[in-house]
């Protein structure tokens, strides 16, 4: 039994190439990269002091237009809610300040002007 465990060189190493072509055989490459949409990029300017010229970064136009669509409003951005949070205000449109259901105006009464009255005092 002790002799079966026991793995020699040769056998070790042919475990190993057999794992590593395995490994090989079900990796799949990415070449195609993204920024992270929640996460904020931070640009950082040179030092004042540094006499050192900016070099120039060509503009990709395939970032940018990622960065600008990454920023969007959710309602630009799909034709359709994609959870159910979103069903919630979806079509919304801006209240108008004549809806008296949601505008709580200030209203001077005789308890808030005896109130003034004494905070000026």
């Amino acid at each position: 039994m002790a002799d079966k465990d026991k793995l020699d060189l040769v056998h070790r190493d042919a475990i190993h190439a057999e794992r590593v072509r395995k490994e090989q055989r079900h990796q799949k490459l990415h070449t195609e990269f993204s920024i992270n949409p929640h996460r904020k990029l931070h640009v950082l300017p040179d030092k004042p002091m540094c006499r050192r010229t900016t070099e120039e970064i060509p503009e990709d136009e395939d970032f940018i237009k990622a960065f600008r669509k990454a920023h969007e409003v959710p309602t630009k951005k799909y034709s359709m809610p994609l959870t159910e949070s979103q069903e919630i205000g979806w079509m919304s449109t801006p209240l108008s300040r004549q809806d008296t259901r949601f505008n709580f105006f200030r209203f001077m009464t005789d308890v808030t002007k005896h109130h003034e009255f004494e905070n000026r005092n």
